[in-house]
């Protein structure tokens, strides 16, 4: 079941979602419309919240959680991933903020309170340390990862165009064969 709740709060999921049967939606989750969770994905919001924007997809076998809320950091660290966002294959976001129209690379991993602005591009296999603010417009790539020039207009573009083509993708998975 790719459902779960999580003392009694159920995942909301908006319109023209498509949740792979494998993937794992537990707990205060929030997903915009048409975005996308594949397969062996696991987004468990128990301590804290996550939300997913519009038309984003949440590629195979990453992993999405929180940290709970404590006396010294009364929001703790909730997971917040932008609209027309790309989540590679194996990626690791861990209480973080993704801004809209974002890449990020397979197998990538970025920790706690880490805010990445729009329009950011984070190669594969890349990690980004906690507390860390990224600049919008550039690439970053490393372990740590570390900018490494801004982005073109056509990468730029290119941010959009992977996200709207996996509105497609789940749209077929959702249609199924006609």
């Amino acid at each position: 079941m790719a459902l779960q709740p999580y003392l009694n709060i159920l995942p909301r999921i908006g319109e023209r979602v498509f949740l792979h049967s494998s993937s794992q939606v537990i707990g205060d989750v929030t997903i915009g419309d048409d975005s996308s969770v594949w397969c062996n994905t696991v987004l468990r919001g128990d301590v804290n919240r996550i939300v997913v924007g519009r038309g984003t997809n949440i590629q195979d076998l990453t992993m999405g959680h929180v940290s709970h809320k404590t006396a010294e950091k009364p929001q703790g660290s909730p997971l917040i991933i932008g609209d027309y966002v790309t989540v590679g294959h194996s990626v690791v976001l861990h209480g973080c903020s993704i801004g809209n129209e974002c890449l990020i690379g397979i197998g990538s991993i970025i920790l706690d309170d880490v805010v990445v602005p729009d329009r950011v591009m984070i190669g594969a296999g890349s990690l980004v340390a906690p507390g860390k603010t990224l600049e919008s417009g550039m690439l970053y790539i490393g372990r740590p990862a570390k900018a490494m020039r801004e982005l073109t207009a056509a990468e730029i573009a290119h941010l959009r165009y992977s996200a709207e083509h996996y509105i497609h993708v789940k749209d077929d998975y959702l249609n199924g064969s006609k």
